[in-house]
């Protein structure tokens, strides 16, 4: 596959994502849950890119290869604990919302917000947001795998 464009580097852009970058990560979550919440949503929307560079960033961050290749199955497998269970449940809600479906249910929030405080649960939202953006971006200009962050 060839990209439509080399890069969407518009300055100010790039600024706007940097602050949005800084405030997820001011949340105070485990960056390892946040490559997770990234990771997954990444997968359901079928991003390579992403899926490729939150694997790598996941590794970074002391990430096995065990969970990073069950995430795709992370209701079926013993290697979650229930924090990152509830923050992997938010993230398919919330990516999950095109022609009906439910999105995050009461059920998905109260499992969340028993885990994460608001502040916690602002960032990990953001996070899921940001990640469909660039999730859509890389689809529209067609941008590959393999390339770091």
């Amino acid at each position: 596959m060839q990209a439509r464009m080399k890069t969407i580097a518009n300055p100010d852009l790039i600024t706007g994502i940097t602050h949005l970058q800084k405030a997820i990560h001011a949340g105070g979550v485990d960056p390892l849950v946040l490559e997770l919440v990234h990771l997954r949503a990444s997968q359901i929307n079928g991003c390579s890119p992403c899926v490729f560079a939150g694997i790598q960033a996941a590794k970074k961050h002391g990430e096995t290869e065990e969970r990073l290749h069950s995430v795709v199955a992370w209701r079926e497998t013993p290697f979650f604990t229930d924090a990152e269970r509830a923050a992997l449940a938010l993230a398919e809600a919330a990516t999950r919302i095109q022609d009906g479906a439910p999105g995050v249910s009461d059920e998905i929030w109260a499992a969340a917000a028993a885990h994460f405080d608001e502040k916690e649960l602002s960032a990990i939202i953001l996070n899921i947001a940001i990640t469909n953006f660039f999730n859509r971006i890389n689809h529209t200009i067609r941008e590959p795998a393999g390339k770091p962050w």
